[in-house]
């Protein structure tokens, strides 16, 4: 099976959503406290707009009969409007899923160099994302790719 990854497109939402729906429930899993179960981080409608927004981007993994089996959701920050942090741009890597069934095969690090490529050309300084504590796969997903923990988010709960 070939893997091909390009921009999402119209054609592609469902496919999207239902995979959001899937990252949803793992979160939900995860910190049952804090997420909500059967929901997910974007409706139909909010993924086509972002489809069409400029500093946006959404890039899937596709098979041979361009079914969808991933996606990856990231933007450009611009830091030039921070008076403490220099001048720089950075991707921010909003969400990542691939299909259950296919993890393991490489997508999610074809998807993250199909980002690496975008942010480059976008001139950004670095790639930042968040991921969960208690995501140990994704954590551990994520150090195989060379990214380093950049800062902690705490939390003291009540």
């Amino acid at each position: 099976m070939e893997i091909g990854v390009r921009r999402a497109e119209e054609k592609d939402v469902d496919r999207i959503v239902a995979l959001l729906k899937v990252i949803a429930n793992e979160h939900h899993k995860g910190r049952p406290d804090l997420f909500r179960e059967g929901r997910k981080k974007y409706t139909a409608s909010e993924v086509r707009d972002i489809l069409h927004e400029e500093d946006r981007a959404v890039f899937v993994a596709v098979d041979d009969n361009d079914y969808v089996l991933g996606y990856l959701f990231c933007y450009i920050i611009d830091q030039r409007t921070s008076s403490l942090f220099k001048n720089f741009k950075t991707l921010y890597i909003d969400d990542l899923c691939i299909d259950e069934k296919f993890r393991n095969t490489g997508i999610g690090k074809r998807l993250f160099a199909h980002s690496v490529q975008f942010a480059r050309e976008y001139g950004c300084y670095n790639i930042e994302l968040n991921v969960w504590s208690f995501n140990e796969r994704a954590i551990e997903f994520y150090k195989k790719l060379g990214m380093e923990i950049q800062c902690f988010k705490m939390e003291y709960r009540l």
